[in-house]
């Protein structure tokens, strides 16, 4: 074996390739891709620091927590027929530049693909549409208002990206077929009626229509908000929501 070789290098003319950087793996679930019985893979990684965010652990890069990207190719080969889809969450797995490849592989084995994003990154997104199902776009606030998608994310200047990669993913559904859906994750604190109804407005205009409003839970949240009462949203807001998007969602708990 040569001295590069051993040290992980290519030798030169050769492209080294890249693992992904993953945080953990759920080998089972029914419900992070729609009518599929789907394992997710986490990747690490995030720029944003929600204060709702479920997985904190998985916003720093590099650190060694999850399995490696070649035994989750081992787990699938053994769930191949029992399995679905395979969805890619995070973090933001987006920022993962081993991102396309690794979908392309479990594409080969035969697995329907899924993609969770925040659209932090919208090259890289409408990148991978080509390598995905179904995709799960995070909309966060209103698109519109940059200081209160950013009093969520921690992010000056967040809303942006996002515009842009709703945009694309839009565009893209229209001309193949792509099945999505836009979730808001939904704090009375953090968006009140007013501006739950501007981003109903908001992806209504672009063409939404599925959207699924994802009511706050303290589960696994290292955050300091508190519980979200029942009457929230309020039937009136639902209404006019309803008005907006007829197909919309609440997932509670």
């Amino acid at each position: 074996m040569s001295v590069t070789a051993a040290r992980g290098v290519a030798p030169r003319g050769q492209a080294v390739q890249r693992a992904l950087q993953l945080g953990g793996l759920t080998p089972f679930t029914s419900i992070d891709y729609p009518g599929q019985l789907a394992a997710v893979v986490f990747v690490q990684g995030c720029p944003w620091r929600c204060g709702y965010c479920h997985n904190p652990h998985l916003q720093p890069r590099g650190q060694p927590a999850g399995p490696r990207w070649g035994e989750v190719l081992d787990f699938l080969r053994r769930r191949a027929g029992l399995l679905d889809a395979v969805v890619f969450s995070g973090g933001e797995p987006t920022i993962d530049p081993a991102l396309p490849q690794a979908m392309a592989e479990v594409r080969a084995l035969g697995f329907r693909v899924g993609l969770h994003s925040a659209g932090i990154v919208p090259q890289r997104l409408l990148d991978v549409l080509p390598l995905v199902d179904w995709v799960g776009l995070d909309i966060k606030a209103p698109l519109a208002c940059d200081a209160g998608h950013a009093g969520v994310t921690g992010v000056r200047g967040s809303a942006t990206p996002v515009r842009r990669s709703l945009a694309a993913l839009v565009q893209h559904s229209r001309v193949s077929g792509l099945a999505f859906e836009c979730r808001t994750t939904a704090h009375p604190a953090l968006l009140d009626d007013t501006a739950l109804l501007a981003i109903a407005d908001e992806l209504a205009a672009a063409g939404v229509t599925n959207w699924v409003l994802q009511i706050f839970r303290t589960q696994g949240v290292a955050g300091a908000l508190p519980p979200v009462g029942a009457d929230y949203p309020s039937p009136a807001s639902m209404q006019r929501l309803r008005t907006r998007l007829p197909a919309i969602a609440v997932r509670r708990g």
